[in-house]
């Protein structure tokens, strides 16, 4: 067991790494980025302040550096040994020169570059007074780029995880508590009313648009409700900005209990519809291919009650291959669901995510994409580890 768990962390570190290489290489050399806006402005500005605003956001910088000081912090700046502080000779990698033209008084065109020049390199010098993380690995994401102009990232983390947690938490306890008793009715009266019932919820609920059903249900209990008079749903948001009247419950005050539990029905109904939909079906599945194995027909054979023989002897075997989806919830509890959160516009991890990308933060963006990467390895390790408690045959050495 030992050797099983060195060798997988050891698999885990090479994973996250050529993921978070993968991942940074991809947001860097996407379309847009932080220097986008230069596009209308780059005229009005002259040389050093295009310099400035490029080695503010790094862009100076070739990608393997700027990988590495997001990822370990290294190179800096000033190196500290035995209490003295030294600025070594170490030069980084510069990018090809910005391009800017400027039209001159006499109608000509000339072309300059800002930031680095043909044949030159940012030098250890060059880097000091910059911000920069301690590197991920330390536990610092760094500073934001718009969202939360030059304030750490794990402040926005910090500040959405919770709600993300309570939504997805919610989601996944109800959709578990009836998909895995639905799926498991379902096969034992397979060809049934019921199954046919739980067989067309499942191919509805997996070929429904997340999107659509969240639409749908504001349109129906937010605002077709309101109109009617009728008791009507929050359409989104975590909680109130003002106090607002129900026609059952009468003023409520923002923040209160009863006004959060109101805003979580609906973006809760459309993650657990969904995640009921696939579980019951996967269940069902697996209670099926379990019910016609020998040592079920044996069970029976021996005289022990019906409800004996499904809940002690099939129901745990074909839980085994749902403990891979339960622990894959782990990084979406913090992950979120980006489609729901955006809908309901709660705000959560997930819509952090959407805003992230849209505004062109990708510090926020990396470091979520990180933390999700850490949390799925750990989910697979945790399920390879569950399956020897689940089946005493499977072993790990």
């Amino acid at each position: 067991m030992i050797n099983y768990l060195i060798r997988r962390f050891i698999q885990m570190a090479i994973v996250l790494f050529f993921s978070s290489v993968a991942a940074y290489a991809l947001l860097s050399l996407a379309p847009g980025g932080p220097l986008s806006f230069l596009g209308s402005v780059q005229r009005r500005l002259n040389q050093e302040d295009m310099a400035r605003i490029r080695a503010y956001f790094e862009m100076d910088l070739s990608l393997q550096y700027r990988f590495s000081r997001w990822l370990i912090g290294v190179p800096r700046g000033p190196i500290t040994i035995f209490g003295k502080t030294f600025l070594a000779d170490f030069v980084v990698g510069c990018r090809m020169p910005l391009e800017i033209q400027e039209i001159r008084a006499d109608g000509k065109i000339t072309t300059k570059s800002a930031g680095c020049k043909e044949g030159q390199s940012v030098t250890m010098q060059d880097l000091v007074g910059r911000k920069t993380s301690r590197g991920v690995l330390l536990g610092d994401l760094g500073p934001s780029w718009s969202m939360l102009r030059d304030r750490p990232v794990s402040i926005l983390v910090a500040s959405r995880l919770p709600r993300t947690i309570k939504l997805m938490t919610l989601a996944y306890g109800i959709s578990i508590l009836i998909g895995v008793p639905l799926g498991v009715f379902a096969a034992v009266k397979q060809y049934s009313k019921f199954d046919y019932f739980v067989t067309s919820l499942a191919f509805f609920g997996t070929s429904m648009p997340t999107f659509f059903f969240g639409l749908l249900m504001i349109l129906v209990f937010s605002i077709l409700f309101k109109n009617l008079g009728l008791p009507y749903l929050p359409p989104g948001n975590a909680e109130a900005m003002k106090p607002y009247t129900e026609p059952i419950f009468g003023m409520i005050q923002p923040g209160t209990p009863l006004d959060i539990v109101l805003h979580l029905i609906m973006p809760v109904t459309v993650l657990a519809f969904v995640n009921v939909a696939g579980w019951s079906r996967f269940v069902r599945t697996s209670m099926l291919e379990v019910l016609r194995q020998d040592y079920v027909r044996t069970a029976r054979a021996k005289g022990l009650f019906e409800r004996v023989v499904i809940a002690k002897h099939a129901l745990r075997n074909a839980l085994i291959p749902f403990i891979t989806l339960v622990v894959f919830t782990l990084p979406a509890l913090f992950a979120g669901a980006i489609i729901t959160e955006t809908v309901f516009n709660w705000p959560g991890m997930g819509r952090l995510y959407f805003d992230a990308l849209s505004r062109n933060d990708y510090p926020v963006a990396m470091s979520l994409i990180l933390i999700t990467a850490v949390l799925t390895v750990i989910a697979t390790l945790l399920s390879d580890i569950l399956y020897t408690w689940a089946d005493p045959r499977i072993r790990l050495s």
